[in-house]
């Protein structure tokens, strides 16, 4: 008879911990444990931060100290419960009494028939966001127009899938001889869907009003008085940096209502902030707004900017802030549009490192030859 032979106990032990290694890599994605645990504690000061907005604070401190976790914990718990519809507060409570009467099992299970309900919820929420995410890109450039004696950069990073940034650069009429270049970024208060909707109505305007030829402060005016009428009573503002640039004279003309100033270095290294303007789109109406000038000189660097590079802050809570912020652009090289961006954006990423994203983060590079 001939014999079959049996797997010897070292290849079943191989196997197994090929096994085990393969489906580790699946769950963490090949993250090293370090990293994951950074990211754990983003996720955990993120979370945090969620739920302690509607802890009453101000009632905690007038109470003993040896009160105060008691109702931290309490306050927690209903922040957390009240988060949940109705149906799904009940079985976490009926799940929470079993698991304290020792009936372990059904309590478990109803924890994860809840899990299951919420995750079903977010994958959902997460394929529409994606959707959206992939509308709105449609509404910014993708590509840098190409622009004579100059280059452009640009990138975006949302909070959320979508974002209230809003970044362009492109000539509204580009056939006619002499046509200007538009630059323009804005920030819509606040985040996700809401901002990313007043976002479009404002690119949709923008791109209406350019075509049409109006001149530069016309066009701003124009474009608050829409702002006004969707506003919420001034709530809903937007700041922007709207300007256009000649590629023949090489001026830019500019109106900064309420952003973040632009910063021109300048190639011997100083620096110019492009405040004139006036306030945020939306708050008031009618307003006039002034119209500010710089001229390009080669090797100069325009950098626009939204607040969440400024406003970016590490696992100590410390903001990146406008000194370090200009410290990085004074000692900007001389180099091409996309090559200054990522210098730009390494320092905020180092500073940052592992810590989640607090705010939707838009830079743009104009780089005159």
């Amino acid at each position: 008879m001939s014999s079959v032979s049996q797997p010897s106990t070292a290849n079943v032990r191989v196997g197994f911990k090929g096994r085990v290694r393969n489906f580790w890599q699946r769950v963490s994605e090949g993250r090293a444990i370090d990293d994951l645990w950074r990211l754990f504690a983003a996720d955990a000061r993120a979370g945090y931060g969620f739920y302690r907005r509607d802890v009453d604070w101000e009632k905690i401190r007038e109470l003993p100290r040896w009160r105060r976790p008691l109702h931290v914990g309490k306050q927690f718990f209903w922040v957390l419960l009240l988060k949940l519809t109705p149906v799904r507060r009940v079985l976490l409570l009926m799940a929470l009494v079993l698991l304290l009467t020792h009936y372990e099992q059904f309590g478990g299970i109803l924890l994860f028939v809840l899990l299951l309900f919420e995750l079903a919820d977010k994958v959902t929420m997460k394929r529409d966001l994606e959707i959206a995410r992939e509308i709105q890109s449609w509404l910014v450039p993708a590509y840098p127009p190409e622009v004579p004696g100059a280059e452009i950069a640009f990138t975006t990073r949302p909070q959320n899938s979508v974002a209230g940034d809003y970044y362009d650069a492109f000539f509204p009429n580009p056939d006619e001889p002499g046509s200007k270049l538009m630059v323009v970024i804005a920030d819509v208060v606040g985040k996700s869907i809401p901002a990313a909707l007043l976002m479009a109505t404002l690119q949709a305007s923008l791109r209406t009003i350019a075509g049409e030829g109006a001149p530069l402060v016309d066009l701003v005016a124009r474009l608050n008085r829409y702002a006004c009428a969707h506003s919420q009573g001034g709530q809903r503002f937007t700041t922007a940096v709207l300007s256009e640039y000649d590629p023949q004279t090489r001026r830019l003309s500019y109106v900064n209502a309420g952003h973040n100033a632009p910063i021109l270095r300048r190639s011997d290294g100083t620096l110019e902030k492009l405040e004139t303007g006036g306030m945020p789109l939306g708050i008031y109406c009618p307003i006039s707004y002034e119209t500010g000038s710089v001229e390009l000189r080669p090797g100069d660097a325009l950098i626009f900017y939204t607040d969440g590079v400024i406003e970016a802050f590490n696992e100590q809570y410390e903001e990146f802030g406008n000194d370090r912020w200009s410290s990085v652009i004074r000692a900007l090289p001389m180099m091409n549009a996309q090559e200054s961006l990522q210098f730009l954006m390494k320092p905020v990423d180092e500073f940052v490192g592992a810590t989640r994203q607090s705010d939707d983060i838009t830079y743009l590079v104009l780089r005159a030859k």
